[in-house]
């Protein structure tokens, strides 16, 4: 029985300190300290309407936008609920086929061959955001074309989105396609 009555007391202790204590700690800390990135990394329209968040790719297939990085995720794109690869191994015939329509796709569009495999390919999770330098600048005559602009407006907002490195040395430059996006559609 003294067993017992010591296990249970450990239990509520240990369900205080880290159920409720450490939480609650953490949180605070967080919105003291990173609190855009606590609240999701929200990003905003020109008219202050909510459109996504920066950690999380979104479809764009319409010709005046810059098209984000395939996803692979079920249900439907970007589902942050499923996030995952497609497990398809390199010579799998389904995922030759995709990149195969994706190129077609990208080629049909304007883009000419090579096309950066970061737009026929799904990352790991399915929900990145990014697309490498060259994936925006491949893409720049068909954005400028079909919204009017001149292709050095566009090159110059691509650079300007250019993001660096973490840190100055993990990962490539890219550039997040929603804030891209945005700022085009913040052109007057």
């Amino acid at each position: 029985m003294k067993q017992i009555k010591i296990a249970i007391k450990l239990f509520a202790i240990l369900m205080l300190l880290v159920g409720v204590i450490y939480p609650v700690a953490v949180t605070t800390m967080a919105q003291l300290f990173f609190p855009k990135e606590a609240g999701g990394s929200l990003l905003y329209d020109p008219d202050g309407n909510l459109t996504g968040s920066a950690l999380i790719g979104q479809p764009f297939s319409d010709p005046k936008y810059f098209w984000s990085r395939p996803s692979a995720t079920s249900g439907y794109p970007y589902n942050p609920m499923a996030s995952g690869g497609s497990n398809l191994g390199p010579t799998n015939k389904d995922l030759m086929g995709q990149i195969s329509n994706r190129t077609d796709m990208l080629n049909s569009s304007c883009i000419q061959t090579p096309v950066p495999s970061d737009l026929v390919e799904a990352s790991a999770s399915g929900l990145d955001p990014h697309i490498s330098v060259q994936s925006a600048l491949v893409q720049i005559p068909r954005v400028a074309r079909a919204r009017n602009l001149s292709e050095e407006t566009v090159h110059k907002l691509v650079l300007e989105h250019v993001e660096e490195r973490q840190f100055g040395f993990l990962g490539e430059q890219r550039v997040n396609v929603l804030k891209l996006n945005l700022a085009l559609d913040g052109i007057k």
